[in-house]
């Protein structure tokens, strides 16, 4: 059955005073190249919304965080999800730690693809989380899903699939995989920005999915980008509008 149409949550759901509250809070965010992306959107929709006060720098200086920052930085290297884990641990030790008011970081979907091992990775990622956390009991942590790559049927994937490679379908198969082990383990317990969700949400509401082996999963929406993987300006607006929703609604 498929699912019901569910809109993401508009701008103007949000009050003047959680945007008031936003301006005070101090932000660390991780990321690679998607994450450029989102920063990029929120720019565009700070534009529009000027009523959000956020300074946005790239760094991981704590010294550099103060009310109002969202301060970003690349984290580790694409394909080696285990070193961006680890970078965003060391940048926390380095001063982050207990001064963030949040922080986060998430994987770039070339992080998980057909072969890659998503419990053992899931458990890296949570048990290096969990200690972060006992060390910085003032700072939240922010889990995000990973994102995801269209999954249309092109003479490419035909060729790939008739000669026995993966396709962008079975990267997604895992991608799926391992966010459904996130959000298991942190809903309704610890604040989740699920991104694979935005993404796979057209603005109607539906969600953009394939089939395989009689599974139904997610993948992104082909009008959000122009490469099958990062945000173009229209789906990184759309990204970066639920951030900040996200974020608004966000408390310590």
């Amino acid at each position: 059955m498929a699912e019901k149409p569910s809109p993401l949550p508009k701008m103007s759901t949000v009050p003047q005073s959680a945007w008031q509250k936003l301006s005070q809070k101090k932000i660390y965010f991780g990321h690679q190249s998607v994450g450029f992306n989102i920063i990029d959107g929120i720019k565009d929709v700070m534009k529009e919304h000027p009523g959000i006060k956020l300074d946005i720098i790239k760094s991981s200086d704590a010294s550099l965080l103060h009310a109002g920052t969202l301060e970003h930085s690349t984290v580790g290297k694409n394909f080696d999800p285990e070193s961006k884990v680890a970078e965003f641990v060391k940048f926390l030790k380095k001063g982050l730690c207990n001064k963030a008011d949040f922080a986060g970081m998430k994987f770039c979907y070339v992080d998980v693809r057909a072969n890659t091992d998503v419990k053992n990775l899931f458990k890296t990622y949570e048990d290096s989380i969990t200690q972060v956390e006992k060390d910085c009991p003032e700072t939240t942590i922010i889990h995000f899903t990973v994102p995801l790559k269209v999954s249309n049927t092109t003479w490419k994937t035909i060729v790939k699939k008739i000669i026995g490679r993966k396709t962008s379908r079975e990267d997604n198969v895992k991608r799926n995989a391992y966010n459904k082990m996130l959000l298991e383990r942190y809903s309704g317990k610890e604040p989740i920005f699920d991104l694979a969700k935005v993404e796979s949400t057209y603005p109607d509401g539906r969600r953009c999915t394939f089939k395989m082996d009689g599974n139904i999963y997610y993948s992104l929406v082909p009008e959000y980008t122009n490469d099958g993987g990062h945000l173009n300006e229209l789906g990184r607006k759309i990204v970066a509008e639920q951030f900040l929703i996200f974020l608004a609604n966000l408390h310590g």
